[in-house]
């Protein structure tokens, strides 16, 4: 059983002085299954049309989609990087927030493929992700 309050303060304490501070991610739910991050949609994540960028967006995906992996596994002793992630950008959204929940495809004991589904506050799907990591235990 997954310590909700517990993973989601060690996430959120992995937050600070990185691009994750900088887009204001913050991660808020965690099952057996899943982990939630979501980013508020500002003109500072706007593209020139004003609309999420997709940079923006793939930056969320890619971020909870990595985290998911140890924590999922329930192992902090590996790092995980992204090796390759794409994205179908599918809604436009402009304001509110968007929030990105990982699943697990495949949990391999080094690569894990991870679909990340982003949606807007009324469940709308915005982008649909897939990211492949690599994992190895930490130095």
């Amino acid at each position: 059983m997954v310590d909700k309050k517990k993973v989601l303060k060690i996430c959120n304490a992995l937050v600070k002085g990185n691009l994750m501070e900088t887009l204001e991610i913050e991660f808020v739910d965690v099952g057996e299954d899943f982990l939630s991050a979501r980013m508020p949609v500002t003109p500072k994540v706007h593209q020139i049309h004003g609309l999420l960028h997709g940079g923006a967006t793939v930056a969320l995906a890619e971020t909870v989609g990595s985290a998911a992996v140890p924590v999922l596994n329930q192992d902090p002793s590996i790092s995980v990087v992204g090796i390759e992630i794409s994205a179908n950008h599918l809604k436009g959204v402009s304001c509110g927030y968007v929030t990105a929940t990982a699943k697990p495809l495949r949990m391999g004991k080094t690569i894990q493929l991870m679909e990340i589904r982003v949606t807007d506050e009324e469940d709308n799907l915005i982008s649909h992700c897939k990211l492949s990591t690599f994992s190895r235990p930490l130095k």
